[in-house]
């Protein structure tokens, strides 16, 4: 799968160390966001499930997702294929139920970092976008349907991730103009 393959790459990809001029040298690392809210796409319940899942915590998020209510049983048989995995606990929650009453709640908690609108409506986008402004939380809401059979890209990878950048002196340092203190 696409996503799998960024794992071991995203530092390289999209951290570095960045061009300074001064006694000084700098570099990026990218982190992962924390706890992203996710709403899987109606259209095709399992590739939905792992398109909604995978960019994610490829970059280490972890992801609590809105599955489809229309085939809840397919969220839920495919949670417990993930309960026997070697992946750890907590990395994914599957929730079932409606979109919109459930989201309004991920949206609002100071817990969940980030939302993945990807598969709302535009109706729930701007109400959830509203919602998650009380706690300052990165929203990807791209624009159009999500095409599921599209190439993958890194535009959610990247969503959900932030960079941090350090500075670090080289060699010693006056902390006054005559050299001592």
């Amino acid at each position: 799968m696409h996503y799998s393959g960024w794992t071991d790459k995203l530092a390289a990809v999209f951290g570095g160390a960045n061009p300074v001029s001064g006694p000084y040298f700098s570099y990026s690392a990218p982190e992962p966001t924390g706890v992203v809210a996710a709403i899987a796409p109606a259209d095709s319940p399992l590739l939905g499930l792992v398109a909604a899942i995978a960019p994610i915590i490829c970059s280490g998020n972890s992801v609590v997702l809105v599955a489809d209510k229309d085939t809840p049983n397919i969220a839920i048989l495919f949670a417990e294929t993930l309960a026997t995995s070697d992946l750890p606990n907590g990395v994914v929650n599957i929730l079932t139920g409606q979109a919109a009453e459930i989201m309004p709640y991920l949206a609002s908690h100071a817990d969940v970092n980030a939302l993945d609108l990807s598969a709302a409506s535009q109706e729930l986008r701007i109400s959830l976008t509203e919602a998650a402004s009380g706690t300052v939380k990165r929203v990807y809401s791209p624009r159009g349907e999500p095409n599921l059979r599209a190439a993958p890209g890194t535009a959610r990878i990247r969503a959900f991730m932030e960079i941090k950048t350090i500075w670090h002196p080289v060699g010693a340092v006056s902390l006054t103009a005559g050299g001592s203190y």
